[in-house]
């Protein structure tokens, strides 16, 4: 699972996570290698209405961001996604943050959870944006589902918004059962072509 690799949590974006676009290289392998295995893969957007309660402006944290429809609310023109992969939109209500990608749903209305379901996967590897926020509560969510959560370690970035927030979201996400792994390791851990 690929989360919110979108042109606004990267440099120069309304929301740009440090050195977020330094990670697409590694999340790139990732994904051809889950591709090549005939893996599922999925990715996860930020896909916010105009008026959200998550902006500022109307009460919440941030910055206007991911706006439906456009450039920054795009996956970065360097990420690889290919045909076959699943987009599941997050943050469409106005009336909730929504962080985790437990909260985002298929173009057909379906939700994580039933995708996860239906693809019959039972373990999760995530990388993706942002270590503090939507990567810890995607992890988070599926790890009270009773998924197996490995999160790539050297395929994430944070905000850090207080300095040490990431390493403060490694540490609850590993307290929590997460495992950690890097990208260059990867090909033993998955299933064989």
């Amino acid at each position: 699972m690929v989360v919110d690799v979108q042109n606004d949590f990267c440099p120069g974006g309304a929301l740009g996570v440090p050195d977020g676009d330094a990670i697409i290289s590694r999340v790139n392998k990732t994904v051809v290698l889950f591709e090549r295995r005939g893996l599922p893969i999925l990715f996860t957007r930020d896909w916010h209405p105009r008026e959200t309660k998550h902006f500022k402006e109307f009460g919440g944290a941030w910055p206007p961001h991911c706006i439906q429809g456009t450039k920054g609310a795009r996956f970065h023109p360097d990420l690889v996604l290919p045909k076959a992969a699943l987009i599941l939109s997050k943050g469409m209500d106005p009336e909730q943050d929504s962080y985790s990608g437990f909260q985002a749903f298929t173009d057909h209305g379906r939700d994580l959870e039933s995708t996860l379901r239906e693809l019959e996967v039972d373990q999760l590897f995530i990388c993706g944006l942002a270590t503090d926020y939507c990567v810890r509560a995607t992890t988070l969510d599926g790890l009270r589902r009773g998924l197996t959560i490995r999160v790539l370690r050297d395929a994430i970035r944070g905000v850090d918004l207080k300095p040490g927030d990431s390493e403060m979201a490694i540490k609850e996400m590993r307290v929590h059962g997460a495992q950690f792994s890097e990208t260059r390791g990867l090909a033993r851990l998955l299933p064989k072509e």
